[in-house]
């Protein structure tokens, strides 16, 4: 891939000399309810903080104090984490009069389209742009239905730059706050967002100054990446913005791999969470529940203490559990993932991505001798 630039995460294992065959196990949230109702809500990464995604009801033993609970009487299934968990992208797109006046908006919109195309069918997705003016322009809303972003998008195609300057730290900061805002109208307890941002250069307006930009960034608990392309945007511009990582190319037929590598990162990353629930057995006093994960990439488990006073038959699995809406579960991810450096959404762009950047370096040179000796 040429001209391209990939700065990424190093890789922490906290986990001994056991490390390689364990899973990590991260608790979100958990509660009961009766008549017996018990559900966790959980991710699930490996011991490199890669997402394992698409696990089955069956591979999960679930362990009340320490004996093995049955699966027919605990009726233990996956229910659609939708029901408690919203997870919502919004790209922010440079329009500028450098993105505007040149050949390059037909390469970002198919690029952004595919971005989409890939996340919608996961999250909810709206897509603003920015270039000099104060605020943003709103392309899609977070509100539109399944297609009509990709519909929306073709509104950059024909895009007038109003201001041709580029208020690109103040566009993060409005983006973060469009995304919080967003966050805040949603009715599920649990609630994940992301900010991707393409830009072709610097700030130029100095609407807004760069460390209250760095500072809005460093204090957000949403993933937020970057995607640079030109020699004018530079690494430290793009790695402060990007801080779940960030991608610069040189070379903008590359841009639309990059929008597709962080899309596919963005997928992975959703489906690592799990809501687990059954129905226990148990039908008075204390207990702890251990929920164990297991696959080819090894085990990892998770604990929570319930309280089974009251408790009694005719549980439905599938009951939306009873979780906390008050945002303190918000609170409690982003205090886990601070205080926790191998959690995957500090660290989301690592050596897989680093490896491709290689492997397609190699493939070019090849190609280039070829074509020489030709």
């Amino acid at each position: 891939m040429r001209g391209t630039r990939f700065v990424l995460g190093c890789l922490l294992c906290l986990c001994g000399m056991g490390c390689a065959s364990s899973l990590k196990l991260g608790r979100l949230e958990a509660a009961y309810r009766k008549p017996s109702n018990v559900a966790v809500f959980f991710s699930v990464d490996d011991h490199k903080g890669e997402p394992v995604a698409d696990l089955l009801a069956s591979d999960f033993n679930i362990y009340e104090d320490d004996k093995l609970v049955s699966v027919d009487e605990s009726r233990q299934t996956i229910v659609n984490p939708e029901i408690a968990a919203a997870h919502y992208t919004l790209l922010l797109v440079d329009m500028s009069a450098s993105v505007t006046a040149s050949d390059q908006v037909q390469r970002i919109v198919a690029a952004a389209s595919q971005f989409v195309s890939k996340v919608e069918p996961y999250q909810k997705v709206a897509v603003y742009a920015f270039d000099g003016s104060k605020t943003l322009y709103e392309i899609t809303p977070f509100t539109a239905g399944a297609g009509q972003t990709q519909q929306g998008l073709t509104a950059l195609e024909t895009f007038r730059t109003r201001d041709p300057s580029t208020n690109l730290n103040g566009a993060v900061v409005q983006a973060l706050g469009q995304l919080e805002q967003a966050l805040d109208h949603s009715t599920v307890p649990l609630r994940f967002g992301t900010l991707v941002v393409f830009t072709d250069g610097t700030d130029r307006a100095a609407r807004v100054p760069l460390q209250e930009m760095v500072d809005s960034v460093e204090g957000s608990e949403h993933s937020i990446y970057a995607i640079g392309v030109g020699h004018e945007i530079d690494d430290s511009t793009l790695s402060r913005i990007g801080k779940s990582g960030y991608i610069r190319v040189e070379d903008s037929n590359a841009v639309g791999n990059a929008f597709t590598q962080i899309g596919e990162r963005i997928v992975k990353f959703t489906r690592r969470y799990y809501l687990l629930s059954y129905c226990s057995p148990a039908r008075a006093g204390k207990h702890k529940v251990t929920v164990e994960a297991t696959n080819k990439k090894g085990r990892g488990r998770l604990d929570y203490d319930f309280n089974a006073a009251g408790f009694g038959p005719d549980c439905d699995p599938n009951r939306p559990p009873p979780f906390d809406t008050s945002g303190r579960s918000r609170r409690v991810r982003k205090k886990l993932i601070s205080t926790n450096p191998s959690d995957p959404t500090s660290i989301e762009l690592k050596a897989q991505i680093k490896t491709e950047a290689k492997t397609d370096a190699k493939t070019e040179a090849k190609t280039k001798t070829e074509s020489k000796a030709k």
